[in-house]
């Protein structure tokens, strides 16, 4: 070598070139890689299981290994460029370049085999350099650099027992012993991995050591207790066209390898580069979570896979092997291609696993793990609890993945592969049709309770399959009905779900609870109930009503529709419930012999007892009718309620009807006979009672509510229910004395006080209306005394006349006699001077003047004071009022007209005229404005020296 380059510094100039691109190629941190591929490949060429031992001390590496020993050939092509002894065999250094790596941190490495030794140096190197006539300027020119492994030396080592060889590398320095220190420390499973003629390699790093040990067998390789699972394929390449853009020295290597590893638990470990190995690592990126080993060809940097036809057919094996791998794994889901491609290697190794994985058997079944099926074939649910119960029916449905820390398979890597996926609409539609044994479905549909929430889009589950106890499947759990109730339901018509199928989620989507009280909410059983008397044989429709009012305990008036039921009388006829009486029921002895009503069989009395055919409706008392939202309308009465439209016509309403919220009557009073018990039985029942005292609520059209009396307690209040009197012509004992003569007293009927009340009884002037207060005082046949008829009178007064019509007969008094008179004879004094002057034409109505012109209003009866003119007495002489008086009537006239005795007193014009004293003080009186004190002042005018007395007595009399 030595000799050419004197002959030709351009010859030195080259090697020197190539050597130092080698070096700067990347290789400083490929040292520990290159000598284990050395390694593997002296394991392979000796068929043995390679060893290396790795060890680091005193700032030199020693890299010993087992296997076939260096040779010359060997050394020839270490010590030439970019050629290989390493031609034709399973060896896995082809290029002859990887050796170079030890320039990167060594400057004088040698190699000890069995064989021999060899040794290069830099310093010899340039020293030879130096001496070479026309070389002195180049090696200056390049700052000394030499191509340090194109001249060996002879050294005299020997490689450790039981090693072959070993490569001693004393490191250049620092920098160097720090590199290669972390090397060694990122020395993992993948270098076994990658290198299988490794079987072992031990590492010490001043004096800390480890080892790493692979274990074949037909399951994978474990390596550092972990284990992998390895699929490989190889060959031969036959085609020249593969290698024709290659290097010379890589067309004789005619075998391919392709290998794929992932440890078992589907997670490449940490210190594994997600790059793709042709054999040792590239920086080509990979984006499968896989390690990737294939005799990819490399350019010339060996970082990155030469394009061409030899690496698009190594793609396509690699893509064909990882469908072995796939189908080696117990879960291939995790290792499917997602997301975007890492890079041109990647990109190019996805289009050839879309084209072979769709029609690869590599996806286990949820029914049979062991079972492979193509993607193509494949099926895959989005609600993963439903997986096992669906892997029944559901050929090639995927395994779910609910696992804790699995991830769940990414729908774009399914839809890549072809897999048909199913949303909880598809499975819907697949189970349509399906027959399977009730148990199945209760799996089902707690799969489906379990894998779709409440909350969720739960829409498509309203056309889920239900198998019924009839033996039919119907389409969507509404309507239907859960088994449970102890109750034989046949006669109902109703669907009732399979008992061994029977599952809470079926409720949460529209089916009824087997609960009697959701039993006989549902409208079909209320249906059942209303057509039950028009049926060809109405007992099965009664047994089971009547059972689920047991069930459910259910109190009478408690629904009122089961009234419609149809159940047998004693007469064998069939009656709706709320038509037939018990025997020995109180309400039979208070209606009418000819009421029409029946009286229930004996024999469903003893099976069903009293209590559940009271319930039922069944009458043991009066029968309440309930409804809702009543208009007020007249015109639309029609609960078949006696009077009914005149009770509406007596509500409160706007210009328009109002409504009832709530209607509550009691049924069948028209056809009492007997009062006394039935009031007694109105009376004695909470439920009846409130019907009664508790009034109605009206809503009015402008929002208003107001209260009116119930339809019962105004129907009662005008029926002959009180000894053959209506209530409301009646008053309670010691009720308002004011009331006395006008209305009787009830007398004792057995109930109390409120429900009389209810009943309409009056209790004072608050329950009476003004003109029925005067209809009564025109009735000549009742009694009023004159300070009753004065108070009355008052009351009246107050009174809007707009409301009510003036009365054509009036009670008042004629000659200190109270009687009945037209209201055109009667007179209501306004003044009281003109009483003498009109009682004796008129009857006076009592009333206090200062009611007077109010009173007049309400009963249309003339004021005194519109009968005159009544002139003031003539004559008389002026006199002054006595001074005694002056305390009495303060602000009375200073003077009066004495008139002759017998003549009325009169005040026209302020001025008192009189003809006596009682009438002077009645004037004086009248005119100060203090009527009241007239008795004073006339006893005051008696005696005169009285006044203190009498003014001390005024003082004890009600302000």
């Amino acid at each position: 070598m030595l000799a050419a380059w004197a002959a030709s510094p351009a010859r030195f100039r080259e090697d020197a070139n190539a050597e130092e691109d080698l070096v700067r190629g990347g290789y400083r941190d490929r040292v520990i890689v290159e000598l284990a591929q050395n390694a593997a490949d002296a394991a392979a060429r000796a068929g043995v299981p390679g060893r290396l031992r790795l060890t680091l001390r005193d700032g030199t590496l020693r890299a010993a290994n087992t296997g076939a020993p260096l040779d010359a050939g060997g050394v020839e092509a270490l010590c030439t460029l970019r050629a290989s002894a390493k031609r034709g065999g399973d060896t896995v250094g082809r290029f002859g370049v990887g050796f170079a790596a030890v320039l990167a941190v060594c400057d004088e490495p040698r190699i000890a085999s069995t064989t021999g030794a060899v040794r290069w140096s830099r310093a010899l190197a340039l020293a030879c350099a130096r001496d070479l006539t026309g070389l002195h300027d180049e090696v200056l020119r390049r700052e000394e650099a030499v191509p340090v492994l194109r001249l060996p030396f002879g050294a005299g080592d020997a490689p450790p027992a039981p090693f072959t060889t070993e490569v001693v590398m004393p490191l250049r320095d620092a920098a160097a012993r720090a590199l290669v220190r972390e090397l060694l420390a990122g020395v993992d499973a993948s270098v076994l991995l990658t290198l299988p003629a490794l079987a072992r390699v031990e590492i010490d790093v001043e004096g800390s050591a480890r080892e790493l040990v692979a274990e074949r067998d037909a399951d994978g390789v474990v390596v550092d207790g972990v284990r992998w699972t390895v699929a490989s394929s190889s060959g031969r390449l036959d085609r020249a066209a593969l290698l024709a853009d290659r290097p010379v020295e890589e067309r004789a290597w005619t075998g391919w390898s392709v290998t794929w590893a992932v440890p078992q638990d589907g997670r490449l470990p940490a210190t594994v580069p997600p790059v793709v190995h042709a054999p040792t690592p590239t920086d080509e990126p990979l984006g499968l979570p896989a390690l990737l080993i294939a005799s990819l060809p490399l350019d010339v940097s060996r970082r990155r896979v030469a394009p061409g036809p030899l690496a698009d057919f190594l793609l396509a094996r690699a893509a064909a092997a990882y469908a072995g791998l796939l189908r080696a794994v117990a879960d291939p889901l995790p290792l499917l291609p997602v997301g975007l491609p890492a890079g041109r290697v990647d990109t190019a190794l996805r289009r050839a696993l879309a084209d072979v994985l769709p029609d690869a058997p590599v996806l286990p079944t949820a029914a049979d793990p062991q079972l492979r099926v193509r993607p193509r074939d494949a099926v895959a649910v989005d609600v993963p609890a439903l997986v096992p119960v669906l892997a029944e029916v559901l050929p090639g449905l995927l395994p779910a993945r609910t696992g804790p820390g699995a991830a769940a398979a990414p729908a774009a890597a399914l839809d890549a592969l072809g897999v048909r996926r199913l949303g909880l609409a598809d499975v819907v539609d697949l189970l349509r049709g399906l027959r399977r044994p009730p148990e199945w479905w209760a799996r089902l549909y707690a799969a489906v309770d379990a894998g779709v929430p409440p909350g969720s889009a739960r829409e498509p589950l309203a056309a889920l399959p239900v198998p019924l106890a009839s033996g039919d499947v119907a389409v969507g759990p509404r309507g239907l009905v859960l088994p449970g109730a102890d109750v034989d339901l046949s006669g109902l018509g109703l669907r009732v779900v399979h008992p061994r199928a029977a599952h809470p989620l079926l409720v949460t989507l529209g089916a009824v609870p087997a609960h009697p009280r959701a039993l006989l909410a549902e409208p079909r059983v209320r249906a059942a109930v209303q057509t039950s008397y028009d049926a060809e044989d109405p007992a099965p429709v009664a047994h089971a009503v009547l059972g689920l009012v047991r069930a459910a305990g259910v109190a009478p008036g408690e629904l009122p529709w089961l009234a419609e039921l149809a159940l047998p009388g004693d007469d064998g006829e069939w009656y709706p419930a709320g038509e037939l009486l018990l025997p020995d029921a109180p309400l039979a002895a208070v209606v009418a012999d000819d009421a029409p009503f029946g009286v229930v069989a004996p024999d469903w009395v003893a099976r069903w007892g009293a209590d559940v055919l009271a319930a039922a409706g069944v009458l043991r008392t009066f029968a309440l009718l309930r409804d809702v939202d009543v208009p007020t309308d007249p015109g639309a009465a029609d609960h078949d309620l006696d009077g009914e439209a005149d009770w509406l016509a007596s509500l409160p309403a706007d210009d328009v009807p109002g409504l009832l919220p709530e209607l509550v009557a009691v049924r069948d009073l028209d056809l009492v006979t007997h009062w006394p018990g039935a009031l007694r039985l109105l009376a004695g029942d909470p439920v009846l009672r409130r019907a009664v005292v508790e009034p109605a609520r009206v809503l009015l059209a402008s929002g208003a509510t107001v209260t009116a009396p119930s339809y019962t307690s105004w129907w009662l209040s005008r029926a002959s229910v009180l000894d053959g009197r209506v209530p409301r012509e009646l008053r309670l004992p010691g009720s308002d004395p004011r009331l006395a003569g006008l209305w009787d007293e009830a007398g004792e009927c057995g109930v109390d006080r409120e429900f009389l009340l209810a009943l309409g009884v009056r209790r004072g002037l608050a329950d009476v209306t003004p003109g029925e207060l005067l209809g009564r005082l025109a009735d000549p046949r009742r009694t009023v005394g004159r300070a009753q008829l004065r108070a009355l009178m008052s009351w009246i007064a107050a009174a809007d006349p707009a409301t009510l019509d003036p009365p054509e007969r009036v009670r008042a008094v004629r000659a200190g006699a109270i009687g009945v008179v037209p209201a055109d004879d009667a007179v209501i004094v306004d003044a009281p001077d003109l009483l003498p002057l009109v009682s004796g034409t008129r009857a006076v109505v009592p009333c206090p003047l200062p009611l007077a012109a109010a009173l007049a209003d309400v009963v249309d009866v003339a004021l005194a004071t519109e009968l005159g003119p009544f002139p003031a007495p003539t004559g008389g002489a002026r006199e002054p009022v006595p001074r005694a008086l002056a305390a009495v009537l303060p602000g009375a006239p200073a003077s009066w007209v004495r008139h002759a005795p017998g003549t009325p007193w009169r005040v026209v014009g302020g001025t008192v005229h009189a003809g006596d004293g009682d009438g002077l003080a009645r004037g004086l009186a009248w005119a100060a404005g203090r009527w009241a004190d007239r008795h004073l002042a006339a006893a005051v005018l008696r005696d005169p020296y009285a006044e203190p007395t009498l003014l001390a007595e005024a003082d004890l009399d009600p302000v």
